[in-house]
């Protein structure tokens, strides 16, 4: 198995949002998803919100 990246501030992003139980969060900034994490599958509208994000596209 590859091993997982995570680029950026951890805090925000979508795997401790769900920790956290914070899914009202994560409904908002998932409603027009944009990026795919390459390391849990997750979606988001901004790569800012991914620990290791790539285009959808």
């Amino acid at each position: 198995m590859a091993e997982k990246i995570c680029k950026g501030d951890h805090s925000g992003h979508i795997c401790v949002l769900a920790s956290n139980e914070k899914f009202e969060e994560i409904k908002a900034i998932t409603k027009n998803p944009q990026f795919i994490c390459f390391n849990c599958g997750r979606v988001a509208d901004c790569e800012a919100n991914l620990c290791n994000p790539m285009p959808l596209k």
